[in-house]
């Protein structure tokens, strides 16, 4: 039995080898495709559908890697046998072509077609049969150059880095906090939770601050995505993966950074974002462009506030509780505060349509899921609607000026459901007639009041 593999091999011309196994139906370019997919921000399934394999494998290859890829996603330069010239060396082997035509054909070198025939065909049989996906799997297989880690074979950079990132929060006399006891769930902390006591220097912090504390001594240096990859990527030693919960995020799993940027509402197309608003709201030249807002209170109590950009008049939207608001909330239920879409798109067209036409051209508002309904508001009102970009505030400057003045009459933590669609309209009638400097001490309901009449008497005297 050993003289017959003895000779198989000496036919094949390669030594006996131990099986690694079935060579895998996805190929390296199909893991490249995935995370360039996944880098542009798409989830893990519809990345693995994006690139023909399917979404329980893409979800496995994601978490395996703790959301960071392994493989370089750099397209190839062309130095080494691609997979579709694999293919095309098998189809002419198989029309017993030789190995200078072959190489003819694929504006190869002879000695590279050679080369690949003697080292990746596939020799389970005894012979030299070349398959292109066996190929592939050789080459992949044999172009790996697996190394330690520089966290894994330092161990005081690792004791430094372990230090400033899960260290113990101490008081000023040195003694130990240990703070509340908490449990890794290999899951990002859930909300409301208490979360482990640590240092929690970030990894950045970490790099930068080496070359302060260890000047003269080049061993103690490393890259913050270095930190990042020994604690996300695992079997390569260093850190283990439950002391990500001690970064700022405490993600169980990295999150690339396309995705964290395309966490936007689906409701938020690019037609309705404020870079398409018209030139006219910007300057405050012409009325009728209003911003929106929700101010928030105890038990998800709300009310809306709409404020428009030229004259800062204020006009206060009652929310009620809605019907079963004190009873258990059903999954995936109606929202029971006060301030869903439907709630919220009611109470801004039966409030915005009480003003003529001509003062109802748009409403800026945020990326909040209460206006969800953008669309059916402007089919009901008319009023053109716009969302400002994620955490940019001074894009609706105007409205937030006007919320921090209402918390004077409705403060932070204190029930708002309380209050009456006639102590809403009370507060507003306080706000509209204070005197404002941005109007030459005008009131905004006078302002408005002079807006009213330029529009009646343009309208008057139009033929």
């Amino acid at each position: 039995m050993a003289q017959g593999r003895a000779r198989a091999a000496l036919r094949a011309g390669r030594p006996p080898l131990r099986s690694p196994g079935r060579p895998p139906v996805n190929q390296k370019r199909q893991r490249q495709e995935f995370w360039r997919r996944v880098a542009e921000g798409l989830t893990s399934e519809d990345a693995a559908t994006a690139c023909g394999v399917s979404p329980v494998l893409g979800t496995r290859w994601f978490r395996e890697s703790g959301g960071m890829p392994l493989i370089s996603l750099d397209p190839p330069s062309g130095r080494y046998l691609s997979f579709e010239e694999r293919e095309e060396i098998a189809v002419l082997r198989a029309q017993e072509c030789g190995v200078r035509e072959v190489a003819r054909r694929l504006g190869r070198s002879p000695s590279t077609v050679s080369r690949e025939l003697r080292r990746n065909a596939a020799t389970r049989g005894g012979r030299l049969d070349y398959r292109a996906s066996v190929a592939q799997w050789h080459a992949d297989r044999q172009a790996r150059r697996p190394r330690t880690s520089k966290l894994a074979g330092n161990e005081r950079l690792q004791e430094y880095v372990q230090d400033r990132l899960a260290g113990a929060v101490t008081t000023t006399d040195g003694s130990m906090v240990p703070g509340p006891q908490t449990r890794w769930i290999g899951r990002r902390h859930g909300p409301r939770k208490d979360r482990r006591w640590a240092t929690s220097w970030s990894p950045e912090q970490i790099a930068r601050r080496l070359p302060v504390d260890f000047p003269d001594d080049e061993s103690m240096r490393i890259s913050h995505e270095a930190i990042y990859q020994a604690l996300y990527v695992q079997g390569r030693g260093g850190l283990k993966r439950e002391l990500t919960a001690c970064l700022r995020t405490g993600r169980a799993l990295r999150v690339p950074r396309a995705r964290a940027r395309g966490r936007g509402k689906n409701f938020v197309t690019d037609e309705v974002r404020i870079s398409q608003r018209p030139a006219e709201a910007e300057d405050r030249a012409v009325p009728g462009h209003w911003e929106g807002d929700l101010i928030i209170g105890l038990n998800k109590s709300a009310i809306g506030t709409l404020v428009e950009r030229t004259t800062r008049f204020t006009m206060l939207l009652h929310l009620p509780p809605m019907p079963g608001h004190d009873g258990p909330r059903m999954k995936n239920g109606p929202a029971l505060s006060g301030h869903g879409a439907q709630a919220v798109r009611d109470a801004i067209a039966e409030t915005i349509t009480t003003l003529p036409e001509q003062l109802r051209r748009s409403l800026t508002w945020d990326q909040g899921a209460e206006m969800a309904q953008h669309a059916q508001l402007r089919l009901d009102t008319g009023l053109e609607v716009y969302f400002a970009d994620p955490h940019s505030p001074w894009q609706r400057g105007t409205n937030e000026n006007t919320n921090g003045l209402l918390r004077q009459y409705f403060p932070k933590g204190t029930d708002l459901a309380r209050h009456s669609r006639g102590d809403l309209n009370a507060v507003a009638l306080a706000l509209n007639s204070r005197p404002r400097k941005t109007l030459a001490w005008k009131t905004p309901g006078e302002a408005l009041s002079e807006q009213l009449r330029l529009l009646t008497e343009s309208v008057a005297t139009t033929p």
